[in-house]
């Protein structure tokens, strides 16, 4: 079922396709409605007593369109008050569907098409990564640009992609590197070797110590690069702070080996898994960014390998780096503190040194790290000697300027061919002609500055990356109504299902016109979603669906939760949640499997922190695997189950159900409560002698203007209280000092239409009763994503068409 929405909502939103109406009914508001909601009482805010039928303007479809969801909510009457029945509420839906149904064909909707808007971030950098053939993340061209705005955590929508002077002079700065990097160099760069050995300062941290025990003859990585100190997560060439001399491709070889993977001391100092082989990566490193072994703004890993214990190896990676780059390596799988270990191993273990060179504590740190040096087992990746060789180009020019310069010494006499085919490609259509000749002006005019013909080409490419035509897609047209035109459809289709532009394949069904034909589009449809290019869909659908885009915009305890950080659950976490719903839409499952489902996908990290058997080898323990949940008495299962949300719905240090049942409400079920009128000023309830937080959130909903929202939002945010800040099960609360009792978990509670649940798989189970909510939501948040506007009420009829047409294919 879940394809089916996708396939539904391509077919409404980018073609003409018609829906059967809802069945009518007969409305009952005056009976059950009016009481709370006439012009004197306004509860909630909302008067009907103006609301006239038939249905006659805008405002009046949307009023109708949430009496109606929350009919189905089983929130309105509230409990109570007097209850209809099971046939009078849904000859109610069914009448008041039927007379939005009507209004809208009265109406005309401002919305029912895409919208011009421009490319966001992420869309940019991947449609100049295809465009040039290159990767981008080791120089950023884009890290001065100003975050994308976004509504309702929706980074497509074109009211929010706004351009303004500041941005547009860094796309003009972003085109010139992005540009010079990929065809500027007209020779080929010369193959140089370095060689480092014997020369290994530290870090300043360990600078002593390592000069005193080794004479900085080796290059130790010891933690992970993600910790507090900084002390040994980065292992940097200092004797290579000018860098590499050319962008390109490096062989970068180490003589290294495992140290002390068999160490005797206790592993919970540590926090690593001593019986997994070390892991050695490179990550990029520039002397002019920063210290070499501290984070650094730029620093994607770049290669890995795993080392043996034993005698040294030589190793071999490929890096890519830019000019004045160098690599710099880490251990992924490192100690998560080696800062801490070392002042534990020299306290702990001080009966074991040679009895002159007993730990004292007044020696400090330094003393410590040169004891356990000297004497002990410190576990830790040592590197003897580093070879580096490149930049290695297998062909030149490279692919990029073959491809759009052309093979060999440029011609100048093809210039506007050059022109015309890259703007054909960066336009995603072919060019007007008043928009080639502007390109080819911009080359003249360069020329008639003493330009040579290669370069004024190449700064009239520059232009078409800062032309409206590359940087916006366009709408639908002038023409209220009018379909979008081959081209626009194809880049639409792109653009929402692999977040770049259109490939060849595509391109061809756009000049043809053949992707104008639904059964043509669908299939191409099929056909991205199976490309690698769709984990950016799946990535940057659910940062808008379930806002996870902040997943780590509060982060953990460090203490309290140390190894969200060293295992890197924040990556980990995200996968779990794109491999679930890749597999959903790939596999066709129901959508209800996102509310409750007997498995998930996790690698051994997130197994651990579930506390889940994670049944595979060693090799594949960082691998994604499905894992059953049939034996599941944690709780786990759906969304509700994964780190991911459990974590972004919390505040990194604690959790609360208010915050987590709004998340549910407005991210889940897609029925998010009102504001309070502004007219209602905030008040703060009377807390004292509240000692839990079920208590504090009782005492808040004896004020009259709270408890009509906390009536709903509770109950969610109770029932995942069983979960931590970063989604670890627990019974109990942690001890609110120290001698006080830890207090158990109470995850009970009770919908708004007074169904009780004892816990969250009971929780669950209800929530599956209102899985259309959740359909219709996620519907809307698609098609939303996917058009680049707001959905709103009066696109009901389409989304309700959507998920009819869904429901029969199942």
């Amino acid at each position: 079922m879940a394809k089916n929405v996708i396939t539904a909502l391509v077919l409404s939103a980018f073609c003409a396709v018609a829906f059967a109406e809802p069945h009518p009914g007969d409305v009952f508001i005056g009976k059950y409605c009016l009481e709370c909601h006439d012009d004197l009482s306004e509860k909630g805010n909302r008067s009907f007593e103006e609301l006239l039928f038939p249905l006659s303007d805008r405002a009046g479809i949307i009023e109708v369109q949430d009496i109606i969801d929350q009919l189905n909510l089983g929130e309105m009457p509230p409990k109570k008050a007097e209850q209809p029945s099971d046939e009078e509420r849904a000859a109610a839906v069914a009448a008041l569907t039927k007379e939005v149904q009507a209004a809208h064909a009265q109406l005309k909707s401002s919305g029912g098409q895409t919208v011009l808007r421009r490319l966001n971030e992420r869309e940019y950098i991947n449609t100049v990564e295809d465009l040039f053939l290159r990767r981008t993340d080791t120089f950023a061209p884009t890290d001065t640009f100003p975050n994308d705005q976004t509504r309702e955590h929706l980074d497509t929508i074109g009211d929010e992609l706004v351009t303004s002077s500041f941005l547009l002079q860094n796309h003009f700065e972003a085109a010139n590197e992005i540009v010079e990097k990929a065809l500027g160099m007209v020779e080929q760069p010369e193959v140089k070797n370095w060689h480092f050995q014997d020369d290994f300062y530290q870090g300043q941290e360990l600078s002593y110590s390592h000069k005193n025990v080794f004479q900085y003859k080796y290059l130790c990585v010891y933690e992970v690069p993600n910790t507090v100190n900084h002390e040994g997560g980065y292992g940097g060439l200092e004797a290579f702070p000018e860098g590499v001399h050319a962008d390109g491709l490096y062989e970068v070889k180490v003589l290294a080996h495992s140290m002390h993977r068999d160490s005797p001391y206790d592993p919970e100092i540590f926090g690593m898994d001593l019986s997994e082989p070390f892991r050695l990566g490179i990550v990029t490193g520039d002397a002019r960014s920063g210290k070499l072994h501290h984070p650094q703004p730029i620093e994607p890993q770049l290669d890995e390998v795993t080392v043996a214990d034993g005698k040294p190896k030589w190793y071999t990676m490929k890096a890519w780096l830019e000019k004045g780059q160098q690599p710099r390596f880490i251990f992924p799988n490192g100690m998560k503190n080696c800062r801490n270990a070392f002042s534990a191993i020299s306290r702990r273990y001080k009966d074991t040194w040679p009895k002159g060179d007993r730990y004292h504590k007044d020696r400090g740190i330094v003393q410590a790290r040169r004891v356990v040096l000297e004497h002990g087992k410190m576990p830790h990746i040592r590197i003897h000697e580093v070879k580096i060789r490149g930049p290695i180009y297998e062909e030149w020019p490279p692919p990029a300027q073959k491809r759009i310069l052309g093979q060999g010494e440029f011609d100048a006499a093809h210039r506007k061919t050059v022109l015309k085919n890259f703007a054909s490609q960066a336009y995603r259509r072919p060019p007007g002609e008043e928009e080639l000749a502007s390109l080819i002006a911009v080359a003249d005019a360069r020329i008639k500055k003493g330009h040579t013909p290669r370069q004024a080409t190449i700064d009239a490419i520059k232009a078409a990356l800062c032309s409206p035509a590359f940087l916006y897609l366009s709408e639908a047209g002038e023409k209220s109504g009018e379909l979008l035109g081959a081209h626009d459809l194809a880049a639409r289709l792109s653009y929402f299902l692999n977040a770049t532009q259109p490939d060849d394949v595509l391109r061809q069904k756009a000049d043809s016109g053949e992707i104008l034909a639904p059964r043509v589009l669908v299939s191409e449809m099929d056909r991205l979603l199976a490309k690698a290019e769709s984990e950016d869909f799946y990535r940057g659908f659910l940062d808008s669906w379930l806002n996870l885009r902040e997943l780590g915009g509060m982060p953990p305890d460090r203490n309290a939760s140390a190894v969200y950080y060293y295992d890197d659950l924040e990556t980990a976490m995200k996968q779990e949640v794109i491999h679930f719903t890749r597999h959903i839409v790939e596999k066709n499952r129901p959508t209800r499997h996102f509310i409750h489902s007997d498995y998930t996908f996790l690698n051994h990290p997130l197994a651990q922190l579930y506390n889940l058997p994670f049944p595979y080898s060693k090799k594949e323990r960082y691998q994604f695997h499905r894992v059953s949940l049939k034996e599941n008495p944690k709780g786990r299962g759906g969304l509700l189950g994964m780190g991911a949300i459990l974590t972004v719905s919390a505040n990194g240090i604690e959790t609360s159900p208010v915050t987590r049942g709004v998340f549910v409400l407005e991210n889940i079920l897609g029925t998010p409560t009102p504001p309070p009128p502004d007219e209602v000023p905030a008040i703060e309830p009377d807390t004292r002698g509240t000692t839990t937080i079920r208590e504090q959130l009782e005492k808040h909903r004896e004020v009259k203007t709270c408890a009509e929202c906390h009536r709903k939002i509770d109950a969610p945010g109770f029932a995942l209280e069983n979960f931590d800040p970063i989604g670890r099960y627990r019974s109990k609360y942690p001890a609110a000092g120290k001698g006080k009792p830890a207090r158990e978990v109470d995850a009970s509670g009770e919908f708004s239409d007074g169904t009780a649940f004892a816990n969250v798989h009971q929780f669950r189970q209800h929530l599956l009763t209102r899985q259309d909510f959740m359909t219709r939501h996620l519907a809307e948040k698609l098609l939303s994503y996917a058009t680049g506007r707001q959905i709103d009420p009066m696109d009901r009829i389409a989304v309700e068409g959507i998920l009819k047409r869904s429901r029969n294919e199942q």
